[in-house]
């Protein structure tokens, strides 16, 4: 049994986190938090009445560290980085949910999201925590960046044909639509209903901050510098993550080739699912769950790959993944919570 806290209980992220981890067998949840929200957490969020009695305080890092073994950070990009720091030196361990740690270098993060980093020390020593790709590194890691929502559906959707066929894929476009839980909680216009209801756009075109974060470890799994064309688009719904992968090769290569690769790649993986042939993912198939779903076609010359991809941007896209990360970190089962 581990003690366990969770700050920025008062997020989407965070109450998913909450959800899972009150119901999993090896943890105990012993302190929530927040920046600004305070309160029963049964009154932040009603849905957990008679669920727990936790009381949210304003996040003070002595006495998360008291309290804890291990601390999720649900919180902002550029928040996390000023409390992690504390955290590690009192010998906790950190598995943070925002985009704080994922990029390696301070002038990345700040021509992506806007700001210096002023941790670079742990920005350089951070588990980029996508447990299909870097498991043996998750279970000796003391401070984990979990994966964005679109970069975790879209390296999973890429990495099996990269790390087989990298030296021959010559393009790759990601066509990726999201619910509007990705944006977070904020209170901002252009997420308000009246503009989202029955509409459909594209945004940040090119100048997506997980655009890096994408191209950064698909280039770890090419074995060469990989650059992708990233377009987000934001679905009138509440939650789900679905993309369309087109890659073109140099060469012809056959559907079942390319079927057998990524049920080889995932064979042992948990939360990835194969469809069969001429079957395709759909959100609802996803939402609610830590699954990713891929599909795969291949044109009739072919050199064209397509992959469809599908996550809950708030499970396996957030909260659900973190747990995942916490449970190999542990020696639990993976799976233990999240199925």
């Amino acid at each position: 049994m581990i003690k366990v806290g969770i700050v920025g209980i008062s997020g989407y992220s965070g109450y998913e986190t909450l959800k899972i981890l009150l119901k999993h067998p090896q943890v105990r949840v012993t302190y929530v938090g927040a920046s600004k929200t305070t309160g029963p957490v049964d009154e932040i969020w009603p849905q957990l009445k008679n669920q727990t009695s936790l009381i949210c305080e304003k996040f003070d890092t002595k006495k998360a560290a008291e309290k804890c073994d291990l601390i999720f950070l649900a919180v902002p990009h550029a928040t996390s980085m000023t409390m992690t720091p504390g955290l590690l030196k009192a010998g906790k361990t950190v598995i943070d949910l925002s985009g704080d740690y994922r990029l390696k270098s301070n002038e990345d993060y700040q021509k992506w999201y806007g700001v210096e980093h002023p941790d670079s020390k742990n920005l350089a020593k951070a588990v980029y925590g996508l447990p299909e790709l870097h498991k043996e590194k998750i279970k000796k890691a003391k401070l984990i960046a979990n994966p964005g929502c679109y970069p975790t559906a879209a390296i999973l959707g890429v990495a099996p044909l990269l790390a087989t066929e990298g030296k021959s894929v010559r393009s790759i476009i990601i066509d990726a639509k999201s619910g509007v839980s990705g944006a977070g909680k904020k209170v901002a216009e252009q997420l308000m209903y009246c503009e989202v209801n029955e509409n459909f756009k594209a945004y940040k075109i090119l100048q997506h901050q997980h655009t890096p974060e994408i191209d950064r470890y698909l280039s770890r799994v090419a074995d060469r510098d990989i650059s992708v064309t990233f377009v987000p688009h934001l679905l009138p719904i509440n939650r789900g993550i679905l993309e369309t992968i087109y890659m073109e090769l140099d060469h012809k290569v056959s559907v079942d080739q390319v079927y057998n690769v990524y049920k080889k790649f995932y064979k042992t993986e948990p939360f990835v699912r194969l469809f069969p042939l001429g079957q395709w993912p759909e959100l609802k198939y996803v939402v609610g769950t830590n699954y990713c779903d891929l599909g795969i076609a291949v044109s009739e010359s072919g050199r064209q790959v397509v992959v469809i991809s599908a996550i809950d941007n708030l499970i396996k896209g957030a909260a659900g993944q973190a747990v995942q990360n916490m449970n190999i970190l542990n020696g639990f089962e993976e799976s233990e919570g999240l199925i």
